[in-house]
């Protein structure tokens, strides 16, 4: 399942030391991801190598990181990310995407996207569902206040948009799309997957389309005519055109970039 991961258009590949390994078979999942991952080294091209491994305070914790130490992957995908779980991880090593899957996660959002090591946030719903036993709705309102929080809290503390929680359902197509740009609409800019099969549905929502780029070509052609001109304001198709309108054209410029480099 790893290799076929890795083989998949997906931007990154998370090798689960955590939730999806039994207690007994944790030494034996450790050696099989330095065994795919460690060959995965050698190769050129393809998705961003991360780890995830138990949460700090398990009994697996040290021994995954001394697994992680010795790939040196990408990043590390810390679980139930609080202040606290970040400073047991330490300082040094590679970036962390930290999911916010608590209570107190969601609670302390900013100080954890404002830790040096963390890169990333990302939304995690069926833990902090069961914590506060959230039910969930077709609609998504039952996850909108965490997932609007980890968004601005992540802007606040300057770190890349978050990603967000996983679809379950690997055969509704129709419900993950609905899902990917409910997401977007908020600010999320990525989303985790379980199944290689949402890979090519995520990619595309979230990627700008033709007429996102063409609309902030234009914006930022028409800015630039009216800069030199001395007006800081225009109207381009009789919407009324200043910086904040810049700025999320030029967002959407930078994201369209990154997908031709992905």
């Amino acid at each position: 399942m790893l290799r076929r991961a890795l083989e998949s258009d997906a931007d990154a590949v998370v090798a689960d030391l955590e939730d999806a390994v039994a207690s007994a078979a944790k030494a034996a999942a450790r050696e099989l991801v330095r065994d795919v991952l460690g060959a995965r080294a050698r190769e050129s091209g393809g998705p961003l190598v991360l780890v995830r491994p138990n949460g700090a305070g398990t009994a697996f914790f040290a021994d995954d990181l001394d697994a992680v130490s010795a790939l040196a992957p990408d990043a590390i995908v810390l679980p139930k990310a609080v202040p606290q779980t970040l400073d047991a991880l330490g300082s040094e090593g590679p970036p962390v995407i930290a999911i916010v899957e608590t209570a107190h996660g969601v609670r302390h959002a900013y100080d954890v996207a404002s830790a040096p090591r963390v890169a990333a946030l990302l939304l995690g719903a069926v833990d902090l569902g069961a914590e506060i036993g959230l039910e969930s709705r077709p609609d998504g309102l039952e996850i909108l206040y965490a997932r609007s929080k980890v968004v601005l809290e992540s802007a606040a503390a300057g770190v890349r948009p978050p990603f967000d929680i996983v679809h379950l359902d690997v055969d509704d197509d129709e419900g993950l799309e609905a899902e990917c740009r409910l997401a977007r609409s908020l600010g999320f800019r990525g989303k985790a997957c379980i199944h290689p099969a949402q890979v090519p549905i995520v990619n595309r929502v979230f990627a700008p389309s033709e007429a996102d780029i063409e609309w902030a070509r234009k914006v930022i052609e028409a800015y630039e005519q009216a800069e030199s001109e001395g007006r800081g304001v225009l109207a381009l198709n009789g919407a009324m055109v200043d910086l904040p309108v810049v700025e999320r054209a030029r967002r959407i410029l930078a994201e369209a970039e990154r997908e031709v480099t992905r």
